[in-house]
């Protein structure tokens, strides 16, 4: 599906608590003169399938509150459930659609994306860099605590959710452990390494990926 141009694929995925996602993103995106694909997506995906902007909002929402990912799995595999189908506007198939936006986008430009699985979705992609960004866990107590103004107490419930919340989304649509390091070509610890030389690092893989070095 991908054509062999200069066409890459920054997808990044991060613990809750590590900071930097969004700074992070926007910083490679301006870099590179390229688009950053986040919630944006899912205004995307929405115009492609036709279905309301806001379903796919309100979806993104409930996942986070949802037991499903939790006791069922079912690896993306590129298909779609059809219009006339009550599970039309599934979870299941707003996520379908957002995968399919983001593989048509990689095969006629570059682009940053956070999260949606992006790492799995493009694994054929032959220009991807999957990075994961984490922090210890008192780090990112810290800085959740002051993201939020939120005692310890709250930030690590907040953290242990919505990681929990993470691992589970990841495992139903990949059918892979979110942390494992393998999923990943650089994996940084934004708490011993400040957001400016995480870019620089991340900007250097490209380049040599690139064979602009």
């Amino acid at each position: 599906m991908y054509p062999n141009y200069p066409y890459f694929a920054v997808a990044i995925t991060r613990t809750c608590g590590s900071g930097g996602g969004s700074y992070i993103g926007k910083k490679l995106a301006k870099d590179f003169d390229i688009d950053l694909y986040d919630r944006k997506l899912l205004r995307l995906a929405a115009e492609d399938s036709g279905i309301n902007e806001k379903i796919f909002a309100a979806a993104d929402e409930n996942t986070r509150k949802t037991l499903l990912y939790r006791v069922s799995q079912h690896v993306y595999d590129g298909s779609f459930i059809p219009p006339e189908s009550g599970n039309f506007i599934s979870d299941q198939n707003l996520f379908n659609y957002q995968a399919k936006v983001l593989k048509e986008l990689a095969a006629s430009e570059s682009y940053v994306v956070i999260g949606r699985c992006a790492d799995f979705i493009l694994k054929d992609h032959p220009k991807l860099i999957r990075i994961f960004l984490y922090a210890s866990y008192e780090d990112c107590v810290a800085h959740e605590m002051e993201k939020h103004s939120i005692s310890a107490k709250e930030a690590q419930w907040h953290i242990d959710r919505t990681d929990k919340h993470r691992s589970a989304f990841y495992k139903y649509h990949t059918g892979h452990d979110w942390m494992e390091m393998e999923n990943y070509d650089i994996c940084i610890n934004t708490g011993a390494v400040d957001y400016e030389k995480t870019v620089e690092i991340i900007e250097f893989y490209v380049h040599s990926m690139l064979g602009l070095q």
